[in-house]
């Protein structure tokens, strides 16, 4: 775990390095959580609204194909990535919803959801200082329907649903962005809480809350790293790596989770997006040949669709 995180911490210095190099574009500022003044005026309410929704679809069949494989495949992916920036003078208030989900279909297996995720994160911070400000953080992260896994082509197991799990995070603390593309933020008192609210689920004790309990309350330390840049017009990258170590056990066990898109745009309305996330929780101990063992969950999904973004201004 610890060369996860070494990992982790190693690309996103290399990103910074890359960062400095070219003038800060609008969706720079956006996407590192953070909005200009509007020009000498700070006195006057500042909101900033907008997102981008992105559909891909994929599709395949095959014929005769002597090397096998699903005679009919379909998926189809979506993402609704939104954002709401407020600033007064050196006040500001930034949040961001992330929405996934996917479906596919295959001849062999059926129709499974393929992605599912919510993701709130709301901030609000003082700024002290031209590179740092202090504040506190709340993020929100389910999914929003059922899921399961599947032992055989007719058996599944219920595995997760909404609340269950979801994690709550509480986290005053401070930020150094040293340009508006890269910032770092800590916090060595951070409260999270794990919600299972399917009593089946809480029965099991799963995602690590006690047999028959519904929330599961840690106290630990936390850091997020944020990188986002525009290459040029077409071609941009987002990143964000969370850290999470709970110092009431096994705080040796870091928590990850990390997210990454790559965007490539093609003309207006369409664009290329390649997406690979890593989660790693210690107290997900779903997996290994007695399903009670905790592993990198590691998702990739390569597609071309549909691309819109909108703006308030």
């Amino acid at each position: 775990m610890r060369k996860l995180l070494w990992m982790a911490l190693f690309l996103s210095a290399g990103f910074y390095l890359h960062a400095q190099d070219e003038t800060v574009k609008k969706l720079q500022s956006d996407a590192n959580r953070k909005i200009a003044k509007d020009g000498s005026d700070t006195t006057k309410m500042t909101w900033k609204t907008g997102g981008i929704f992105n559909l891909n679809v994929a599709q395949g069949s095959l014929s005769n194909w002597s090397a096998g494989g699903d005679k009919f495949s379909l998926a189809l992916n979506s993402l609704l990535s939104t954002y709401a920036f407020y600033q007064k003078g050196r006040n500001h208030w930034d949040n961001t919803l992330d929405l996934n989900l996917g479906y596919m279909n295959t001849t062999s297996l059926g129709t499974r959801k393929n992605d599912d995720r919510i993701d709130l994160v709301s901030k609000y911070a003082y700024d002290v200082g031209k590179k740092w400000d202090v504040g506190a953080l709340f993020n929100f992260r389910s999914q929003i329907l059922k899921g399961y896994d599947y032992n055989t082509d007719t058996s599944k197991t219920l595995t997760s649903q909404f609340l269950s799990p979801a994690y709550l995070l509480l986290s005053p603390g401070v930020t150094y962005k040293p340009s508006k593309t890269f910032s770092i933020f800590v916090s060595p008192v951070t409260a999270r809480w794990t919600v299972v609210m399917n009593d089946s689920l809480s029965a099991r004790g799963a995602y690590g809350v006690d047999t028959g309990r519904h929330v599961k309350t840690e106290f630990g330390a936390f850091a997020t790293v944020n990188f986002f840049k525009e290459f040029n017009k077409s071609i941009s990258f987002k990143s964000r790596a969370d850290f999470y170590s709970n110092y009431l056990h096994n705080p040796q066990n870091i928590d990850v989770y990390w997210t990454n898109l790559l965007s490539m745009k093609l003309g207006k309305l369409f664009a290329i997006n390649y997406a690979v996330d890593l989660i790693y929780d210690d107290d997900v101990r779903l997996f290994g040949p007695d399903k009670e063992s905790a592993r990198p969950q590691i998702r990739s999904m390569l597609g071309i669709g549909l691309s819109y973004r909108f703006s308030n201004r």
